[in-house]
């Protein structure tokens, strides 16, 4: 089972997917934790390249450095893993290239879909929890965290535009993606997340 999760930079997503993949263990159910891009010596390269803020890059580029990250993380990790019959728990996947360069950056949606199911070997997450924050909320916290990668330093209009990205994801895909209230406690929000993994079986 592929189970992803996604939202805006700051939205508490990463805090999120860790605590879910420790549940898992909790459980006693064989699951890995992976990021993106990254969990690849190929991929965790790629990610410095695409944090970096010295780098000016076009939205293109951009979107297939993603994409070649997330095929190694696929294919030497992900796929593997999912044949052994454990669980993967993904900070990020292929809906955050549809949200952020799709919707994000104005990159051609199915131009956007078409090469992330090719980098994907048309790999779908089986379930997805959307944490949604308002846009000032995320900049509020990246502020105060002090973030400012090359991504993280956009302003809110490109950030509404990718949280309304993912509310559009979630209206086409609403048996997958979960959207989460992402601006109460963290452990409400873990409650709700796990709720719905033990109530919710995939189909």
């Amino acid at each position: 089972m592929l189970i992803t999760f996604e939202g805006i930079d700051a939205s508490g997503k990463s805090t999120q997917a860790k605590l879910f993949a420790d549940f898992l263990s909790l459980s006693h159910e064989k699951n890995i934790f992976v990021r993106e891009p990254g969990g690849t010596k190929t991929g965790e390269d790629i990610r410095q390249i695409l944090l970096h803020k010295d780098y000016g890059m076009f939205a293109e580029t951009e979107f297939l450095l993603f994409s070649a990250a997330r095929a190694q993380l696929t294919r030497e990790v992900i796929i593997p893993a999912l044949q052994k019959g454990y669980i993967v728990v993904t900070d990020r996947f292929s809906d955050s290239s549809l949200a952020y360069q799709g919707y994000g950056r104005g990159l051609d949606i199915d131009t956007v879909k078409q090469i992330s199911c090719f980098a994907v070997n048309n790999l779908c997450p089986d379930m997805t929890f959307f944490i949604d924050i308002p846009v000032e909320d995320a900049i509020d916290r990246m502020r105060k965290e002090m973030k400012s990668d090359r991504i993280e330093v956009e302003g809110s209009d490109f950030f509404d535009r990718v949280r309304r990205g993912y509310l559009k994801l979630e209206e086409d895909h609403a048996s997958r993606i979960h959207v989460i209230d992402g601006t109460r406690d963290v452990e409400q929000i873990q409650d709700e997340i796990r709720e719905i993994f033990l109530n919710h079986p995939v189909k």
